[in-house]
Formats: structure tokens, sequence, C-alpha cells
């Protein structure tokens, strides 16, 4: 499904996941986590039918009940959106090295997103408070949580739908703004996490509608701040900065329809981290390509996504000032899926999954091996973040299956049960925190555990929904065992969320 460059960029929906646009806010049905699939926040709402990871939905367009724009009778050639998020989580047990205990957190984010369109023009800005409430110095908050009252969105962009007759449309955005590609998994406009990724730059979309879209952009990435613990718990306020000594770019190509309604993607991704006053780096000088071909589920079918990426590069081995030594990097990724949904009531649909991200098979070497996820999202393929955040996209082996169903058309449910083994059993479970889970000598074992979710969402109407889910991860030897590891005991999360949008 595309929209018109007359409103915002040409967009095709392609995630591998379910999406409904409520307003501002795209939803990806809770076995995944609610995640934004737009380049800029659009204007109304679309529906794009049946991806290939999440929940199935209505599949009904609807405009928000409670709606600002109509009730303030503001012109159409201005948009207003407003959404009000409130997350309160849980989590008995730990598992990152060194804590003790459980944590609850209530986590709130409101987002205010204005834009106003002239002819072929549009000129944006998205305001987001994002506050986390129930947090202390031992929870270990940091700006993937808490960034106060900032922009996250300043553009200008314009576009024409019909570029010289020639049939192909077109759009220029600069300024600041969020990035979305893809499956996601190296740049993701995220959504479960309270905080969202930007970028400030400039980036050109093309598309011929039925056949192809490509993406250019070049950008600076956008640092939170503060990022001290203290002033962080406080909801202290401080402007966002660009990072002006890193820069990421990058092209996204992608084929419709190749044969069999499979689609295909190729991309390139160069990114180019120097240290600055605001944030010590390791300092990364990475290519990425890779390339991703799926199939959509649909009912009485089969669909399946297959995605490699590859990395290159040099990396330092800490972010300290005093290390100036060069590693050379080398690290892979691979994800496959296999689904089929069953043309019966519910529409349940079973996949089978895999993932594999690379980690560092010797510490003492001068080459890296760990696979980087650079500014990707991680919830819709290893479960929920926000205070658990057990898994990501490096130094990981992990199969699993995934069951989701609709016993109604407002009710998502779904089912995820994974597998994890480190890749390498030398390098870092690497979501264990500062201290994390290490064996460098590889004497323990590499299993990690296993990890069960159920997820439910419940859609009251187009304006408000509620979203629940429990995660419990059966620890496994390493998880025990490994040095600095916590107690043994297993791991239970649990969530529950309201989404307002008017």
């Amino acid at each position: 499904m595309y929209l018109s460059l007359k409103s915002l960029p040409i967009v095709k929906l392609n995630s591998g996941l379910n999406f409904v646009y409520f307003g501002v806010a795209m939803i990806a049905f809770p076995a995944q986590a609610v995640d934004k699939v737009n380049y800029t926040k659009p204007p109304f709402a679309v529906f794009s039918s049946q991806m290939n990871d999440g929940l199935r939905g209505g599949g009904k367009y609807q405009k928000p009940v409670w709606n600002l724009h109509d009730f303030l009778k503001l012109p159409n050639w201005l948009t207003l959106n407003v959404e009000q998020r409130t997350r309160y989580e849980t989590m008995d047990g730990c598992f990152r090295g060194g804590c003790k205990g459980g944590d609850q957190q209530i986590p709130l984010q409101t987002d205010v997103f204005l834009e106003a369109r002239w002819k072929g023009f549009r000129l944006g800005g998205e305001f987001l408070d994002s506050r986390e409430f129930g947090a202390d110095e031992g929870s270990g908050i940091n700006t993937n949580a808490v960034d106060d009252a900032d922009f996250i969105q300043g553009y200008l962009a314009y576009g024409d739908q019909n570029i010289n007759y020639s049939g192909i449309g077109g759009e220029a955005i600069v300024g600041r703004q969020t990035l979305n590609f893809g499956s996601r998994r190296l740049i993701a406009r995220n959504v479960f996490r309270n905080t969202i990724n930007s970028f400030t730059g400039a980036r050109i979309h093309l598309t011929d509608y039925n056949s192809w879209q490509l993406n250019v952009f070049t950008a600076m990435p956008v640092l939170r701040l503060p990022t001290d613990e203290s002033q962080l718990l406080d909801n202290r306020q401080q402007w966002d900065e660009e990072d002006q000594n890193t820069w990421f770019s990058g092209a996204f190509f992608e084929l419709f329809d190749i044969a069999w309604n499979i689609n295909g993607e190729l991309y390139l991704y160069h990114l180019d981290e120097q240290d600055s006053a605001n944030n010590a780096t390791r300092n990364r000088r990475y290519f990425t390509p890779g390339f991703r071909f799926y199939r959509k589920a649909s009912p009485a079918e089969f669909d399946f996504q297959t995605e490699t990426i590859g990395q290159f590069g040099t990396v330092r081995g800490s972010t300290k000032e005093s290390d100036g030594k060069n590693l050379d990097h080398a690290a892979w990724m691979q994800h496959v899926d296999l689904g089929y949904t069953f043309d019966i009531p519910w529409t349940p649909r079973l996949a089978l999954e895999w993932d594999y991200a690379s980690g560092d098979k010797n510490p003492d070497d001068n080459h890296d091996q760990r696979f980087d996820t650079l500014y990707g999202a991680r919830r819709f393929d290893f479960g929920p973040t926000g205070i658990y955040g057990a898994f990501a996209r490096s130094n990981i082996n992990t199969p699993g299956y995934r069951i989701t169903a609709n016993p109604r058309s407002d009710l998502q449910l779904g089912v995820s049960h994974r597998a994890f083994w480190l890749a390498s059993d030398t390098d870092s479970w690497t979501t264990t925190g500062t201290t994390a889970l290490r064996d460098k000598a590889g004497k323990t074992s590499n299993y990690i555990g296993q990890q069960l979710e159920l997820t439910a969402r419940y859609d009251f109407n187009s304006s408000l929904n509620f979203e629940t889910g429990w995660t419990h991860l059966f620890k496994g030897d390493f998880a025990k065992d490994a040095p600095n590891a916590p107690t043994g005991k297993d791991i239970d999360y649990f969530y529950v969320q309201s989404l307002l949008r008017f």
C-alpha cells in the first residue's frame, strides 16, 4: 500500500509485521511490539494487511474516534496529532551481571506531531516526552528509557508523485527525522522502547509505484541528553544534540513482486563514528551490506522471510580515551522464518524462526567478530525490552516458533517460544550490563536458556487500545554459572499498557 507524495513520503509497508496506522501511530500487534513504521508521522490512517511475523488484525481503515484535528476544526492543510502511552512493568529476578532482586517501573511517553502542507511542500515537527517513574539507582536507567521534553523531528520536505511525467514519484527531506527501513533490524523507529532514535540530515526517496523504491540518506545521529544517571532519575531536561563527529549513511533498494508475490531488498549502510564531547565511542567504522527476500502472510498459504547481513571495518575494543587500537571487524547475521496461516476461525498462524548473530571468537587477538545491529529494533524478534530486554542481535544462536491468532477483529493473541545459545562461548551475553556475563576461557556451557512469551491486545476503539504480556526466562547453564552471574532464579517479566491517540 502506498501513500500519496502530496501529503507524505510514498511508503510500502514491508517490515514483516502486521501494522495499522491509527492517527499518528502505527501499531504492530502484540506478539511483536507496537512499532511505528513511517518515515515521518502520517496525517491519516491506513492499513496494510497480514505481514509475516505479527498477529493479524481486523484490517480496516479507521480514523481515531477522538480526533483532535476535527474537534479543533483545523484546516485540511494542517495536521495535529497527540498520543499518550502509559505502561506498568515489573520483573521478578535478574540476569545481568552482579544484579540482585527484581524491579518495577512506570514508563510514560507523550508525543505531539504537527505538520503543515502546501502544494508539494511539508513542514513538520514532533515533540516527545519520555519519562520513567519508580526507577532508582539500582535500575540501571539510561537514555533508552528517558528523554525529557525534546524534539525528535523538525523537517522540510518536497515531493512530486510524478516527476516530469515519468511515472516515478520522489521526495527530498532535510532536517531532523526518524528513519525506518525494511525489516527494521538495522534502522528502526522504536515504539516499545520508551525513547525513539532520530537523525539530522537529508534523505531522498524515489519509487516506481508497482516495481521498486529507493531510499538514499546521510545523517548525524541525535544524542539523547543528559546521559548522567542521577540527572535521568531526576527527569532533568537538556536539549538533545547531533553527534557532529559521527555520520551514518546508506542506500536501501526494494523490488516488489519479483515472482510469486516475493519481494526483495538490497542495501548498504556506512557508519563513521568518532568521539565527541558528549559521546565516548568505540570509533566504529563499518560497512554493512545485506539483502532480504520475503513473502507476506496470507490465508491458506505459506509465507517466509530470509535476511542475510554482513559487516566489515574497524572498531576499538572499548570507549576508553586511552584505547587507540583499531581491531579488524568482520561479522554477520542471518534470519530465517517460515510460516503458514490457516484459513479457519481465528486465522491462526504458525511460524518457525531462527536467528544467528556472530560473536567475538578470541578476546585477546586483533579481530572483532561481534555483530552490531546499528540503530535497529529487536522487540519483534526477541521479546520485550523495557526493564527486561534479555536478548539482542549479537552473539546469539536462537531457534524458535511463534503462534498468533485473532479470536475477534479487536483482539489479538500471541505465543512465542525460543531457545538461546551463545554463538561464541568466549564472548559476552551482550545484554547483561556493564559487567556483562562472559567466560573468556569458554569453559562454561554456551546454553543461556529458553524464553516463553504470551501477549494479548484489545482495541477498545480506534483511539484507545490495551496491551499486556508475560515473559518467562528459564535460565540455562550459562545464565546460572558464568562468572559474575546472579542467583539461578528464573525471570518473570510482566507489563500492561494503554495507548491513547487523538
